[in-house]
């Protein structure tokens, strides 16, 4: 009991000294129990009045960490202040101090979880350390050593990277490496296979596809029915009611409050609307409907100002042309522009009544009557125009109108005749009336039509070419009364003379037209002279073209720049297709400059090119005879007689070229081209032995040559060639064709050794380089002409055929740098690239070779992989165009008209080939001047080089 008294004691002290209302008796008796509480029930927390335990956080369990204040840290002090140890040692005494030693100490950490077993730790141990002489020596040997040992497994790695990146990339290719062959096969998918590949749909669901923030209900029909009967009227809308409703054409004050709305007539309102639209954008001619079905509805919508900004506008464009009619009533286009606002706004009636109210208010206006007139239909607009007629007696422009809206040709001409009684002196309706007569009716109303209008040249000039020739010259003539400052006048004159065969009398009136209208103070402008004699050779009065430029050629050019305008203007002539102006003024420049070669020179080609080979002849037998020395001008004479198959006149031009130019290579070389070509050997012998002896160069010799070589006399040839080089051994033709011929008879050393010595005479002959062609020749070649491009080219060939692709990319990159603007290099790198790059390549050689004909050529070739034919075309074009002699560029443009072309397309690339006569192109000259083509034709190397080209298009 007395245990259990101790264990109670203290519980109900603690119970009254938590209630506060009990007391211990004075005499010590037992303790007194304290009154009932609200308290009494609940029980004590047990850890009140505890200490913390360790590690515990205020705060922590509901996340209420994580923020300092100044109470936590104390308050703050100055790098200079002391630390609270006062018996800290030096270096230690100050907070800088004890702020510096905590970074030097995070600086180096030697954690363990900084350590590597390999590597040791990520810092440096001694890096507190001083950083000595010695210790930079060390630094630099273990630095040498570490570059030795990896230049020493160097190629092994990048070998052994490059085969792992491979590898990876065969295991794993990209994308657009996979579908390469089926992309280059896209080029096979006709039109019909693509527009029959459906269209890729949208994965995402529903909800995705259509997002949708507000759900919006449409207001049903009943809801209207319900509240148009019993009569109600709402001026507005609730904007969350009305969202997605019915549209209604009217404003919310305007709208019908009474009466029943059928649906059904609504209905049928829509479809005749759409009947409407559907037959009006319908095609006229086959009757296939050209509307989108799909997007109609959506065009519909699209055509009504749902936009509040839109309806604004309209309104506010009523209000202010309102405010102008109000102001100014009789200002015309205020109602014009009232009209055409409703019009637009498909308020037709409305604009037609404001039409009519402007014409009541300004009846002397023409445009409005006009817009009257064309706002209202057929009759009604017959009308307008009549009512117009009795206000403005005087309007042309009505009575035109009026003429236009009459459908009947003999109400037409009433029209016009009615109007002409009133407005006689108008050209317009003169000239509008007599187109719908008949010739001789409109001849007798032109006659009335000049005495009229006295001053205008059409009507007289009209009147001219419906008259026989002596009242046309009748005619002509009181035209010049009249209007004696009008050149037409004259020309048509000129031209009448010459269709009529009287020519004397054309030089005569031109002449006469410069005196009369200089005298009557025209300025005579050349250029509009000029264009004139174009119109008149193109109408076919060529005897009045050439007298109106032998006029007037001269005017208004200084002396010295005669020559110069003059065969601009020819080239202009020729341009415009005016081919006798571009020959009359041939002819007066002849005239003033008759020893000028190049005049001749020009004259021949534009013969050669646009007349005929008696018209050519004729010009240059007057050329030599002014221009003996020209050598060019005899061969051309000579070599269109050849073409003629006249050998004999050929012969003779020649000889008479010797007489004139007796020591000329290029004449001796024709005489034995000629002879040569129509099988005369010993002729040809002959010529070139006596060219030996009389003018000795070394193309004389080189044909000599040449001619035993194909001949098969290898022997002569060889002495010939031995007998040159005497003469002329740094000419490198020599040596390479002494290498040939002896690579022909299969003496390899005996050849090499002639380029080789070659090479010694002509160090810079990229031919004798080219043909020796081993890599280590052709470094050697290109150390002595770095700006030789053939070497170059040649040098990435070799690498490319070897199967050194980098190799080759790298040599081009560097061939590029030293031949920056060789068009042969630029168009090897543009075929060099991957597929991807090469559109980029082209653009960039483009740039640096804009007229460059290999640069033109491999874009063409580019244009041509990806069937892009009219493209290729053009650019073709282009290149043979700029430089006619590539024969490369007209092979891979027959190859391509081959392939892709007509037989037309074929046959003009073969014949402007032929005229062309094309001798330079790798390709081109590896047939030509083969040793077995030596007698084929033009036409003949085309189309063997042709069959040579790989199938690239």
């Amino acid at each position: 009991m007395a245990h259990a008294a101790g264990k109670q004691g203290p519980k109900i002290v603690s119970k009254s000294s938590a209630g506060g209302t009990g007391a211990a008796g004075a005499g010590g008796g037992p303790p007194i129990m304290p009154l009932a509480s609200p308290l009494m029930g609940k029980k004590k927390k047990p850890f009140l009045g505890m200490p913390a335990p360790l590690g515990y956080v205020p705060g922590l369990g509901r996340g209420a960490t994580g923020f300092t204040t100044r109470s936590d840290i104390g308050p703050a002090r100055d790098a200079n202040d002391p630390v609270d140890d006062r018996h800290a040692p030096p270096g230690k005494r100050t907070v800088g101090d004890q702020m510096k030693k905590n970074q030097d100490d995070d600086d180096e950490d030697l954690n363990d979880t900084n350590y590597d077993e390999f590597n040791g730790y990520a810092g440096s141990l001694f890096s507190s350390g001083p950083y000595e002489k010695d210790d930079e020596e060390a630094d630099a040997i273990y630095a040498a050593l570490d570059k030795r040992m990896d230049e020493r497994r160097k190629e092994r790695r990048e070998l052994r990277e490059k085969e792992e990146i491979e590898k990876y990339r065969m295991e794993r290719p990209k994308i657009q490496q996979q579908f390469s062959d089926l992309k280059r096969k896209l080029s096979e998918v006709s039109e019909e296979e693509w527009l029959s590949i459906p269209e890729v749909g949208d994965a995402r669901n529903k909800r995705q596809r259509n997002p949708r923030y507000e759900k919006l209900t449409p207001v049903p029909d009943s809801f209207f029915s319900k509240h148009l009967q019993t009569g109600e009227n709402h001026t507005t809308v609730d904007p969350l009611q009305g969202l997605g409703g019915l549209n209604t054409p009217y404003p919310g004050s305007m709208t019908p409050g009474t009466g029943e709305l059928d649906m059904r007539k609504i209905g049928q309102a829509r479809n005749t609307l759409m009947d409407m639209r559907l037959s009006q954008v319908s095609d006229s001619v086959s009757g296939q409907t050209v509307v989108d079905p799909k997007g109609y509805l959506t065009d519909l919508n699209s055509m009504i100002p749902t936009h509040g900004g839109d309806i604004s506008d309209i309104k506010k464009a009523r209000l202010l042309l309102k405010s102008v009619r109000e102001t100014n009533p009789h200002h015309p286009p205020a109602w014009i522009a009232s009209a055409r606002l409703e019009e637009v706004t498909g308020k037709l009636q409305v604009a037609r009544n404001l039409i009519m109210k402007g014409t009541e208010m300004c009846p002397k206006s023409e445009d409005v009557w006009l817009e009257a007139a064309r706002l209202q239909p057929g009759d009604t607009a017959k009308a307008v125009v009549a009512q117009a007629v009795r206000h403005l007696p005087g309007s042309v422009r009505i009575y035109i109108r009026a003429a236009e809206l009459e459908t009947d040709i003999r109400a037409k001409k009433r029209v016009l005749r009615k109007a002409l009684e009133n407005v006689s002196k108008s050209v317009r309706l003169w000239k509008t009336a007599v187109e719908l007569e008949e010739p001789e009716d409109a001849r007798i109303m032109l006659s009335r039509a000049v005495e009229c209008c006295p001053t205008s040249v059409e009507l007289w000039l009209a009147l001219a070419r419906l008259e026989t020739y002596e009242n046309a010259r009748r005619v002509l003539n009181k035209a010049r009364e009249n209007i004696p400052t009008d050149r037409h006048i004259w020309i048509t004159a000129a031209k009448l003379e010459e269709a009529n065969s009287n020519t004397q009398m054309v030089e005569k009136i031109i002449d006469r037209a410069i005196t009369s209208l200089r005298a009557n103070g025209v300025e005579i402008n050349r250029e509009q002279w000029i264009q004139d004699a174009e119109e008149c050779d193109k109408a076919g009065s060529v005897a009045t073209c050439q007298a109106v430029i032998r006029a007037v050629i001269g005017i208004g050019i200084e002396e010295e720049d005669r020559k110069h305008t003059w065969m601009e203007d020819a080239d202009s002539c020729v341009a415009h297709g005016a081919l006798e102006c571009a020959r009359a003024i041939y002819a007066h420049a002849l005239q003033v400059f008759p020893s000028k070669k190049s005049v001749w020179l020009r004259a021949a080609y534009f013969e050669k090119n646009n007349g005929t080979r008696e018209s050519l002849e004729a010009l240059l037998q007057r050329a030599v005879a002014h221009c003996p020395k020209a050598e060019v001008l005899w061969l051309m004479g000579a070599k269109s007689k050849w073409l003629a198959e006249d050998v004999p006149a050929a012969r003779s031009i020649l000889a008479l070229a010797f007489q004139a130019n007796p020591n000329s290579e290029e004449i001796w070389l024709a005489a034995v081209k000629l002879e040569s070509e129509n099988n005369e050997y010993e002729r040809a012998r002959r010529l070139l032995a006596k060219a030996r002896s009389s003018a000795p160069t070394a193309r004389v010799f080189m044909k000599s040559v040449k001619l035993e070589w194909v001949l098969g006399n290898i022997e002569a040839a060889q002495e010939l060639c031995t007998e040159a080089l005497k003469h002329y051994e740094d000419f490198p033709k020599l040596w390479m064709m002494r290498g040939q011929i002896e690579e022909q008879c299969e003496n390899m050393d005996k050849a090499r050794e002639a380029y080789n010595q070659g090479l010694k005479k002509c160090p810079h002959s990229s031919g004798l380089w080219l043909l020796l062609s081993p890599r280590a020749i052709l470094e050697k070649a290109r150390l002595k002409n770095p700006q030789g491009p053939d070497l170059w080219l040649e040098s990435v060939r070799l690498e490319f055929r070897a199967g050194l692709k980098n190799i080759a990319n790298t040599l081009m990159a560097k061939a590029l740098q030293e031949c920056p603007n060789s068009g042969i290099l630029w168009a090897e790198a543009v075929f060099l690239e991957a597929r991807p790059q090469r559109k980029t390549k082209s653009v960039d050689a483009l740039k640096k070779c804009e007229h460059d004909p290999h640069v033109l050529l491999a874009v063409a070739k580019y244009a041509s992989l990806f069937s892009l034919k009219h493209l290729a075309r053009e650019w073709f074009l282009r290149t043979v165009k700029i430089e006619p002699d590539l024969g490369d560029a007209w092979a891979l443009f027959y190859k391509f008209e081959l392939q892709h072309g007509t037989e037309e397309q074929q046959e003009e690339v073969r014949k402007r080939c032929e005229n062309a006569e094309p001798r330079h192109g790798e390709l081109w000259c590896a047939e030509s001047k083969h040793v077995l083509n030596w007698q084929k034709k033009t036409g003949e190397i085309l189309a063997e080089v042709a069959s040579k080209i790989k199938n690239t298009f």
